[in-house]
């Protein structure tokens, strides 16, 4: 007996030894089952990895509001609507002030015919085509000034575009390209979007080429003082240089901003960006289509926001409404008897919170329409009817 388990004990010895040297020097001659069983115990290096996949689900589809991992269903669906902007315009060269010199002119006799030199300026931004007749919107300072405008398409094709219209004051443009049948973006409901919710970035940042960040809206109705008119949607997906006039969609792919501005110290993103909502741009486009231009309701006022102080100066509880700081003689607010100290809580029903608020709420009237004006004078409510006029180009204060 003794001598059986020595010859096992032997020959088990020699067994080990050999799947030892086996293992290490040819592992591929092992079963695989074996070779798994020996690397994922962690006795072996043996240089190969093994992974862990997930078996794929076919009834999740990737552009489902539900799956959360993914939105490459939304990225397919929008980005072929989301256009580069290429623009260039001709500059004078600014010359040494020597040139500017008669004598020195003369000295190197050149006398008065010193041509000015010029040079092509490059500017490049985004935006998105809001129809399949050729229709893009994007921001008004990407297309300023220049003199030629080349669209670049998501499928690589170029072409030549012409502007529509533009307007200053909310920085939006419409420009237009010589092609039907583009892919158009289906526009969402900006003002049912909430603090908090996930939206994408879409834009041609820097020149690099097409680019999707991902975020969430920061805040709403964010006022920064740049332009006239704003009511941005502040959100913390990565906004650059080149996605000024880019998309900004929520996660079913519905257009809610322009993407317009970043807050940075550096010029590069710092997780404030900046956007237009859809609920102004639209009706901003819609006037440039039918009309080239856009036209604004007018009142006549100056405002300003109601701070603490001022609040308790009026004996009022709470800071709501725009305090009236001036007021133009012969206006329309003048001629309906609006006075400044007056403070303005309402128009056509609509409550207004500040003085961009009001801004917004008198702009969106049309001229030659009688409007309801509710105003807060003397802590007593009274409503005062105003026939609107057509908002001048620029205000000159008597």
């Amino acid at each position: 007996m003794h001598k059986l388990w020595l010859i096992f004990a032997q020959t088990a010895t020699v067994c080990l030894a050999l799947l030892f040297v086996i293992s290490t020097m040819r592992p591929e001659l092992l079963p695989r089952i074996m070779h798994n069983n020996i690397v994922n115990g962690g006795s072996l290096n043996s240089g190969v990895v093994t992974l862990k996949q997930v078996i794929p689900n076919k009834e999740s589809a990737p552009n489902s509001v539900k799956n959360l991992n993914s939105f490459s269903g939304v990225t397919k669906k929008v980005m072929p609507s989301v256009v580069s902007v290429f623009t260039s315009k001709e500059v004078k060269v600014s010359r040494h002030p020597l040139f500017n010199n008669p004598n020195f002119r003369d000295l190197l006799g050149l006398g008065n015919q010193l041509e000015e030199q010029t040079k092509r300026k490059t500017g490049l931004g985004s935006g998105v085509i809001i129809s399949p007749e050729g229709y893009i919107l994007t921001n008004h300072h990407v297309i300023a000034a220049a003199d030629e405008i080349e669209i670049g398409l998501n499928d690589g094709r170029n072409a030549k575009a012409i502007v529509i219209g533009s307007d200053p004051e909310t920085d939006l443009a419409v420009i237009k390209i010589d092609m039907k049948g583009l892919p158009s973006i289906t526009f969402g409901h900006s003002d049912q979007a909430e603090v908090g919710d996930i939206v994408l970035a879409i834009g041609n940042p820097f020149g690099l080429g097409q680019t999707v960040t991902m975020g969430i809206i920061s805040a709403l109705g964010r006022t920064l003082g740049i332009n006239t008119y704003e009511n941005f949607i502040q959100t913390d997906a990565a906004i650059n240089p080149g996605n000024s006039g880019g998309a900004l969609v929520d996660i079913k792919g519905n257009l809610i901003g322009i993407n317009t501005l970043i807050y940075s110290r550096s010029g590069g993103s710092l997780g404030i960006g900046l956007s237009i909502p859809t609920i102004v741009a639209k009706k901003i486009m819609e006037q440039i289509i039918q009309t080239g231009k856009v036209t604004r309701g007018y009142i006549g006022v100056e405002v300003q926001d109601l701070t603490k102080e001022l609040a308790e100066s009026f004996r009022l509880t709470n800071t709501k409404g725009a305090l009236i700081a001036g007021v133009y003689p012969a206006g329309p607010a003048d001629r309906a008897g609006i006075k400044p100290g007056d403070i303005l809580i309402a128009v056509e029903g609509k409550p207004v919170t500040n003085s961009s608020d009001m801004l917004n709420l008198i702009a969106a009237l049309s001229p030659g329409q009688t409007a309801t004006l509710m105003v807060l004078r003397n802590q007593e409510e009274k409503p005062f009817e105003i026939r609107v006029d057509k908002r001048p180009k620029q205000i000159k204060r008597n």
